[in-house]
């Protein structure tokens, strides 16, 4: 990938990224009256989620205004130059609207069908988290780079995520009921693109989710990555992301737990 190209769209992702972050917590605690649903009742979409992603598209709309775009809000346009951006708005929706510190915005972009770039921007902590591929990953500019020996499974913590489909929950309910015996605990934070950052950054060892979408994973997973840690997407769907040495007995404990 050309490094000027690949240095381009990480500022203009890292630009937009934190105007959108900038809109979030200036709303952050004000009472809402325009909260929808999505594919479920507990699926909560909301106008911040909306003016976020309307910022982040004006953004990448004067700087690459050619460029193809796919956001989780129904933002979608093709484009002529080979690159496409992928954009969370706001990551953690529910949380946000309770209070709750954990929910970021997410901004990547591939070349060619290949994440390039990736930034999270982590508002309630004043964090920010950015990748190039094969150039590594940062967190607030200081360089990320997990130990090469991480902890043994049984003494790993685990983050995971939870569908909004009951039936999908019921499923993820019995797999969590397998592995929670056998690692240090489970930690559910309610931001997969912030959970992916953790793993990056050590706050947790490991991540798996059941039902991602590309917007929820395109930063973080790079991120992620190239901090160190190993990447797969099982047959069922579920995305497992982990420090090195413990993707491989994390995927065979969540394949254990989907047919117990």
């Amino acid at each position: 990938m050309p490094s000027s190209l690949v240095d381009e769209l990480l500022a203009v992702a890292s630009a937009a990224a934190a105007a959108a972050a900038a809109i979030i917590q200036s709303e952050l605690g004000r009472a809402r009256s325009d909260v929808s649903t999505k594919s479920s009742p507990t699926d909560l979409v909301s106008e911040v989620d909306r003016a976020a992603e309307r910022c982040v598209v004006a953004v990448l709309s004067e700087c690459r205004p050619h460029d193809a775009i796919l956001a989780e809000e129904g933002t979608s346009r093709t484009g002529t130059t080979g690159v496409r951006w992928v954009i969370d708005p706001l990551d953690g929706t529910t949380n946000f609207l309770f209070g709750v510190p954990a929910y970021a915005v997410s901004v990547a972009a591939e070349i060619d069908g290949q994440g390039a770039v990736g930034v999270v921007v982590d508002p309630s902590r004043d964090e920010t988290w950015r990748a190039l591929r094969g150039r590594g990953a940062t967190l607030n500019g200081r360089a990320l780079q997990l130990p090469a020996t991480p902890p043994p499974l049984a003494a790993a913590l685990v983050a995971t995520g939870f569908s909004y489909l009951p039936e999908r929950r019921a499923h993820q309910a019995k797999v969590v009921s397998h592995v929670l015996p056998r690692v240090r605990d489970i930690r559910r934070f309610g931001a997969a693109a912030l959970d992916l950052c953790w793993v990056a950054g050590g706050r947790v060892n490991a991540f798996y989710e059941l039902g991602l979408q590309p917007w929820d994973l395109a930063a973080g997973v790079l991120i992620a990555t190239e901090a160190g840690a190993g990447a797969t997407t099982m047959a069922d769907g579920t995305t497992v992301v982990a420090a090195p040495g413990l993707l491989e007995p994390l995927l065979q404990l969540l394949d254990e737990g989907a047919r117990h």
